[in-house]
């Protein structure tokens, strides 16, 4: 029998037949599935918007799946390559994340499309683009580089792998479906040619919406609640933390946030994103009794609500101290000294996933954060917080730091124009 007269008579016998000719992992799969193909869910119906005054993904909620991958250009492409794959990759962008097939018709023929994620919507799914300071000296645009992009300083618990750290340029993909956020990945890859190639790539991973009884803050692999003090776009000054403001009517703004001059205008509207790439040591983690790893962080595991007590949204009371006459919150435990009163308000938007990447030759697992945070000005965000920590935070034995990288967000693209237009072409 042929595969085509197996699969056509499969379908006129309907499904009970498949269970009736499979093993029993079919069977089980078959009794908790109806025979009906299930209507597409609020999940994969949801759609981000490409155009706006901001890039997608930098306020989008977490999803549960990512890709962050850098490109250099490759030798002898410069302006005007970089403007031409900036212009493909918006229009690839713009049409993924509205649930339509990355090819853009007649000029691209109907195969354009990879397939991979034919018959799901838009899954939520946004791409990210930014650009490392490198790639102003490949496109001759030095002096239009802002401040911003002046190299992080180094810190002692730094092991940085040069091969996965910075960039001429980045790409973040996120998504609520795996294969939605792979189908935007191969689309972005295969775009890049001739004008870039792939330099680095990390893969990552959050909770599925839906998979709690109500809405929480998300985990990270050390179980830890994560994100709570996280600056909320409500809150009167959030813009003003996260996003470069525009050099018109921009007082007080600094010269490293690229508001206060004229030559980084393309920047307006646009953010820093700082990316590390953190191990977590996991083996060692869990051998801390739970007691120990909340006097690490500074919360219950239970709730994530401050030992100082509370709810997880319960402001730290950092000076409470309990009948022993200590401090309920120990002076080294890891939200205390990443706290914004602690740190002369210093404030960051942390937007990361979770990754596991096998099992490394010491046979310990390979996992940690892809830590990815948002800030107007990374030297009073990013910086200052990491120096502190870097210093003395509890959770810092646990740790660390392998692959790092700055990138400058540029504003989100108007309707009729790429990301980085404004750029590229002045």
């Amino acid at each position: 029998m042929t595969r085509r007269r197996l699969i056509g008579g499969a379908g006129a016998a309907g499904a009970a037949g498949l269970v009736l000719g499979a093993a029993g992992g079919a069977t089980g799969y078959a009794a908790t599935r109806p025979d009906e193909p299930t209507a597409l869910t609020a999940v994969g119906s949801t759609q981000v918007m490409f155009h706006g005054k901001h890039q997608p993904g930098i306020t989008t909620p977490l999803q549960a799946c990512g890709h962050l991958v850098a490109f250099d250009l490759v030798p002898g492409a410069g302006r005007k390559e970089a403007a031409a794959l900036m212009r493909r990759w918006s229009a690839t962008a713009g049409r993924l994340m509205a649930g339509e097939p990355a090819g853009s018709g007649a000029a691209d023929g109907p195969d354009h499309d990879t397939g991979i994620a034919l018959d799901a919507g838009p899954s939520s799914l946004t791409v990210t683009f930014g650009f490392g300071r490198t790639f102003f000296e490949r496109t001759d645009l030095t002096d239009r580089r802002p401040p911003g992009l002046d190299p992080l300083p180094p810190f002692s618990a730094d092991r940085l792998d040069a091969a996965r750290s910075n960039g001429d340029l980045w790409v973040q993909i996120g998504a609520d479906d795996a294969l939605v956020a792979f189908h935007a990945l191969r689309a972005v890859q295969k775009e890049a040619a001739p004008a870039a190639r792939v330099r680095w790539q990390m893969n990552g991973f959050n909770r599925s919406p839906g998979a709690t009884a109500e809405p929480m803050t998300a985990r990270n692999l050390m179980g830890q609640v994560d994100g709570t003090n996280n600056p909320k776009p409500a809150e009167s000054d959030f813009d003003r933390r996260i996003f470069v403001p525009d050099s018109q009517g921009a007082s007080g703004a600094s010269g490293a946030q690229g508001g206060t001059d004229a030559k980084y205008d393309w920047l307006a509207g646009g953010s820093y994103a700082v990316v590390r790439r953190i191990r977590m040591l996991l083996d060692d983690w869990e051998k801390l009794p739970q007691e120990r790893q909340e006097q690490v962080i500074g919360r219950r595991k239970k709730d994530g609500a401050p030992l100082s007590g509370g709810t997880e949204t319960t402001a730290m009371d950092l000076d409470r101290a309990g009948s022993d006459g200590k401090l309920l919150i120990p002076d080294n435990a890891h939200a205390r000294i990443s706290a914004p009163e602690k740190n002369s308000g210093a404030a960051m938007l942390r937007r990361p996933f979770s990754y596991h990447d096998g099992i490394s030759a010491d046979g310990t697992p390979d996992a940690g954060l892809l830590f990815i945070c948002w800030q107007a000005d990374p030297l009073r965000g990013f910086v200052p917080v990491q120096r502190k920590l870097d210093r003395g935070d509890a959770l810092s034995p646990f740790i660390r730091h392998e692959a790092s990288g700055l990138f400058a967000v540029p504003g989100g693209a108007a309707d009729g124009e790429y990301v980085g237009q404004r750029l590229l072409e002045s």
